[in-house]
């Protein structure tokens, strides 16, 4: 019988006063003297970097590779721009090229780092978007963008014709929320292309995903899945350093399950790619949070983030960039 499979969870910190013996993560801001050991029985308690098999502190610690002209020196911002009717937060609002244009120098004038257009809403209950829908929704304003702005972009979907047509008007990064599973040809797409890419949990389609998620363990259910998401792509010819992981909040989670994943977070730091959290205005901020309407998470947003940046987290997807950008640069000069 193979031996059970272990897990490796940093105990991140943060600040200056750092013991010697404690090694950054991911080449990051954030610290590490301990790991706790997981494994499908779970914990078996806590080990010292020194103690860490070689493999999964060589995970954990080597920097981070440069993904479309960013550096992970620093936490970045994802900011949000939806060319959609019909989004949970801002749909309708920014679908002509001229709004998307303007909205994305707006963006990046208040910090975003990398500009995410989606052109098909994947909120619970969303429905499907036939292509040339899709196509004609984003291809536009990526051309806009690019034409009018240097921001890194990347393209939010889960077909590869959309994802073909957007990387030809200008887009830098594939954003897959099905992480290759809805059109796999998508990975073909994005490796022909040589374009980076970032794979994401979901449990089930849109419209359904909320309907009774269930999970063995969520954290290491959605840790395997990426694992193996990741090995997917690489085995197309994706290169792992141009790679990046979000274990998807809200895609078909309960309140808890989100929980269980942003108190833990740092565990998906043994991917050893780059993560990103896209919690913005999710709803469980508005359970939490007392703020019914999507707008009104802003604050309760914030929190989430800085929350996982403490944990090493090196990329926001944010709806709120100026908030979120604000809060980083206080939180850094105070931590």
């Amino acid at each position: 019988m193979s031996a059970e499979k272990s897990y490796y969870r940093p105990l991140a910190q943060i600040g200056a006063a750092r013991p010697e013996d404690a090694l950054f993560i991911a080449g990051g801001w954030s610290w590490f003297t301990h790991a706790e050991h997981l494994t499908r029985n779970g914990s078996q308690g806590f080990v010292h970097v020194a103690d860490l098999p070689e493999d999964a502190r060589a995970r954990l610690t080597a920097p981070r590779a440069d993904i479309a002209g960013l550096n992970f020196d620093a936490p970045k911002i994802m900011g949000i721009l939806n060319v959609t009717p019909d989004s949970f937060s801002d749909g309708g609002r920014f679908n002509a090229p001229e709004a998307a244009l303007a909205r994305t120098q707006a963006l990046a004038a208040e910090g975003a780092d990398i500009i995410d257009i989606g052109g098909e809403s994947t909120r619970p209950g969303a429905t499907y978007v036939p292509v040339v829908e899709e196509c004609a929704r984003t291809v536009p304003v990526i051309e806009a963008v690019r034409s009018g702005s240097d921001v890194p972009i990347s393209i939010d979907t889960r077909k590869a014709q959309v994802g073909a047509a957007a990387l030809k008007a200008g887009a830098d990064v594939i954003n897959d929320v099905a992480a290759f599973t809805f059109e796999p040809e998508l990975a073909q797409v994005t490796a022909a292309a040589g374009a980076p890419v970032c794979l994401m949990h979901a449990q089930g389609d849109p419209t359904t995903m909320q309907d009774n998620p269930q999970y063995e363990n969520v954290l290491l259910d959605v840790y395997d899945f990426l694992e193996e998401r990741i090995a997917f792509a690489e085995s197309l010819g994706i290169s792992r350093d141009q790679i990046i992981a979000d274990p998807g909040i809200g895609f078909g989670k309960t309140l808890d399950h989100n929980l269980a994943l942003l108190q833990n977070i740092s565990l998906f730091h043994g991917l050893g790619v780059p993560v990103l959290l896209g919690a913005s205005r999710k709803k469980f901020i508005g359970t939490l949070g007392n703020a019914p309407q999507a707008e009104d998470r802003a604050v309760g947003s914030v929190a989430v983030a800085l929350a996982a940046i403490a944990q090493g987290i090196q990329i926001i997807r944010a709806h709120d960039v100026a908030e979120t950008r604000q809060a980083m640069v206080l939180f850094a000069a105070t931590s």
